[in-house]
């Protein structure tokens, strides 16, 4: 097929759960390619000798490649090209903002709509899956070099998934019950379902790697504890999960959760299943949600499922700057989701029970941009208005879990509490050990801590040949 026939393909759609059936449900909103849909798809791809969308990788998938085979058909191989930089293609097809990332470099998006490269990436992954052919690479004879990692999230799964073909033995160590870190506990059933987490995890146990569960490190044992025990090289991704407050008045009226807490009682303690499980959850009919990133879509769009009448989004900026991924305003806009832009809350009002019944809000407006890049929401005078709330979820941020740095001597850590750690190679100011992911950088996405994970990997082989 020459250029101009290529141009004239359309963006495939992925087809969707009716947004008013949708909303009473936790199953996946998207569909998914067919065979037929992800071939047409793929042909769209110019196949570019300069091929600027693996640069806007982080964990650098040969896109070309791996597109090349889905056109052909041969979506196996295609699946096997993902897997050979990509730990975790099934997750990232699904939660990866690739709108500011592969695909906003696209050739074709500088006229035309970017080739889909994410949803072609979860049909290829999840063929594979579906179809029972997943393989497993050769592994490389054993090292006698053990590893552990303490978090797995995105940044330590992937971690485990480069090391262990390379023939050193790997301990992942989770705090909860669950493997997966903000995988499971943070992105809900219908974003993510969580057996596609477990199927990527079950495939790091078959290549060899140990999990550890309800191990938490810092407690139970210690970072130099762990060097006790005989490991070479320790990689700390234990997230951001200390969640941030506004600290305003009435805060702590019930019924005003953080994004950490309501999420994790949703995903973790299965409320998305009610009644099958009786979860500990309270169900707002008026829910505000806080913030204007993925969490904080999240968070709304799990209200409508758990019964909100009225779901809003309270957002100090205007659309333009909500960092959520597009594909998430899009769906929350679909299912009902009301937002109020250039609004900040002030301070909270309960009743005589203690629950919080409304909140007081200033209308904003933007001035110069801050350090983020994005224009610095100032307050109006006098534009005070009451809402009518029965439910709040904060979700503007998150800090990093203090836990590691507090009970490990000589481990550097920034104000903010993010451990210190060389952004090409993990290294922290320890002898042997490596950080990576959101414990790093404060809050971020999946594909940047997995990035995270793929060059502390390197790091350390290149560190362990040298014992």
């Amino acid at each position: 097929m020459n250029t101009a026939d290529r141009l004239k393909i359309p963006r495939q759609k992925m087809i969707e759960q009716d947004p008013k059936e949708r909303i009473k449900n936790f199953r996946e909103v998207p569909f998914g390619y067919t065979p037929e849909l992800a071939m047409q798809e793929a042909q769209r791809c110019l196949a570019c000798k300069k091929a600027v969308c693996i640069g806007g990788c982080p964990v650098d998938v040969d896109i070309p490649e791996f597109i090349k085979l889905i056109a052909e058909g041969n979506f196996v191989a295609a699946a096997k090209v993902l897997k050979k930089t990509n730990s975790l293609p099934a997750i990232c097809g699904r939660v990866c903002p690739q709108e500011d990332q592969c695909e906003k470099v696209c050739t074709l998006a500088k006229k035309y709509e970017p080739v889909a490269i994410g949803n072609l990436e979860r049909f290829a992954a999840d063929y594979e899956r579906e179809h029972g052919v997943v393989e497993i690479p050769e592994i490389a004879p054993p090292t006698g070099k053990k590893v552990a990692i303490v978090g797995s999230g995105p940044a330590g799964l992937t971690l485990a998934g480069d090391l262990i073909k390379l023939g050193h033995k790997v301990t992942i160590f989770e705090a909860l019950h669950k493997t997966g870190g903000v995988l499971v506990y943070g992105i809900p059933e219908f974003r993510l379902p969580k057996t596609i987490v477990q199927s990527e995890v079950d495939y790091l146990s078959k290549l060899g790697v140990e999990i550890k569960t309800s191990f938490v490190i810092g407690m139970l044992w210690t970072v130099d504890d762990l060097f006790k025990e005989g490991y070479h090289a320790i990689f700390i991704g234990t997230g951001a999960g200390l969640p941030n407050f506004m600290n305003i008045p009435g805060e702590n009226l019930n019924g005003i959760y953080s994004s950490n807490e309501y999420l994790t009682r949703s995903n973790l303690m299965k409320a998305y299943i009610f009644p099958e499980y009786d979860t500990p959850i309270f169900s707002g009919k008026n829910v505000a949600v806080l913030g204007g990133g993925n969490t904080a879509m999240d968070s709304v769009r799990t209200s409508l499922r758990l019964g909100a009448k009225n779901a809003y989004i309270v957002y100090r900026r205007s659309r333009n700057e909500m960092p959520a991924r597009k594909d998430e305003i899009h769906h929350a806009e679909q299912e009902g989701v009301e937002f109020h832009f250039l609004t900040t809350p002030i301070k909270y009002y309960g009743n005589n029970d203690g629950w919080v019944t409304s909140m007081e809000c200033l209308k904003m407006e933007l001035g110069e941009p801050d350090a983020s890049g994005r224009r610095r929401p100032v307050p109006k005078e006098g534009s005070n208005f009451i809402m009518e709330v029965d439910m709040v979820v904060v979700a503007i941020g998150n800090s990093s879990n203090p836990l590691i740095p507090q009970t490990t001597p000589g481990l550097e850590a920034n104000k903010w509490g993010n451990i210190i750690a060389d952004p090409e190679t993990g290294r922290t100011s320890r002898q042997g050990v490596w950080a990576g992911g959101d414990i790093v950088t404060g809050g971020a996405t999946v594909i940047l801590a997995a990035g995270a994970g793929k060059k502390a990997a390197k790091d350390i082989h290149q560190y362990l040949q040298t014992l």
